[in-house]
């Protein structure tokens, strides 16, 4: 399928077609990391979009009258974008290609996210400025797949293009589809402790639920550190957490921590030596520090991001 390719035809030199989440999860596929299964629209297919529903010129045209010193003038083109692609008509081919992909892929829940081709690399990082949609189902697939190609053009990431220099590059966006995690656990891993930069030491950050609550500033976590050259736990905080985001009748809801778990530490000391292992063996493929987002299900961990700590 021209616009869809699997994790394991995806390395990391497809950042261009596959965006950096894309590639990057590919790249981990293929090097035995336990990452759920997935496929990515490649970032020509939005490319193809474009074209085909004659909007490539008129999202340009709005970004030509943006004024950077007037929130209102950046938050406006943004409405006026977003409504232009959220009405185009999805293009027949890409839409039977993207089913397709879906049916194979055998999951009632998917994570749709979106990743930028400019995507996570060291000089800019687009990390938190698209968006990500969980516990997708098929009858709400192409419109978040619509709603990823538009949050290239949110107010925050017109602002970051800018800010970036990137005004005159081609940034487009591909958007990866991926088995859903119903994680009890979740979190993200510093493979370099990235307040002191101590080389030997890791930071595994853990809430109960979905890991979003961490990354969006919802709960403050447990945070573990790690000594990575022979797995010793250096330290332990144990953070309170009275709300989780979880799968819900509605869709993701936030739901009451249990009583009994709600002081309680969130991963033991054998499942952060296990954890920690992983992350390891993750940096050491890639060979430089790694930013990694994890989930834990039914006592198992998956990888569901790695990109490089771009504050180091």
């Amino acid at each position: 399928m021209a616009n869809i390719q699997s994790f394991e035809q995806l390395a990391k030199t497809d950042t261009g077609s596959a965006g950096g989440k894309g590639a990057s999860l590919g790249e981990m596929t293929q090097a035995g990391i336990p990452v759920p299964p997935g496929f990515v629209v490649l970032a020509s297919a939005f490319d193809m979009f474009l074209a085909e529903t004659d909007l490539a010129q008129e999202v340009a045209a709005q970004l030509d009258k943006v004024n950077y010193d007037d929130v209102s003038s950046v938050e406006r083109a943004s409405r006026v974008i977003h409504d232009l692609i959220h009405d185009a008509k999805f293009p027949s081919d890409i839409e039977e290609e993207i089913k397709k992909a879906f049916k194979n892929l055998g999951a009632e829940f998917v994570a749709v996210r979106s990743s930028a081709t400019a995507e996570d690399s060291s000089v800019a990082s687009w990390a938190g400025e698209l968006e990500s949609y969980l516990n997708t189902t098929e009858a709400t697939l192409l419109d978040n797949v619509k709603k990823c190609w538009a949050s290239l053009f949110t107010p925050r990431a017109i602002v970051y293009r800018n800010e970036k220099g990137m005004l005159d590059t081609h940034v487009s966006v591909a958007v990866v589809i991926q088995k859903m995690v119903q994680s009890e656990v979740a979190g993200i891993t510093f493979t370099v402790h990235p307040v002191t930069k101590d080389i030997n030491q890791m930071i595994i950050e853990a809430c109960w639920g979905l890991g979003e609550f961490i990354v969006g500033g919802r709960v403050t976590p447990d945070s573990y550190v790690v000594g990575k050259r022979d797995g010793t736990l250096i330290d332990v905080n144990v953070s309170e957490q009275d709300k989780m985001l979880a799968r819900g009748s509605s869709g993701n809801d936030d739901i009451e921590v249990l009583a009994e778990k709600k002081a309680t530490q969130k991963l033991t000391s054998a499942q952060i030596k296990e954890l920690g292992d992983i992350c390891i063996a993750i940096e050491k493929h890639y060979g430089f520090p790694c930013d990694i987002e994890w989930a834990m299900e039914g006592g198992k961990f998956f990888i569901v991001q790695s990109r490089p700590i771009t504050t180091l």
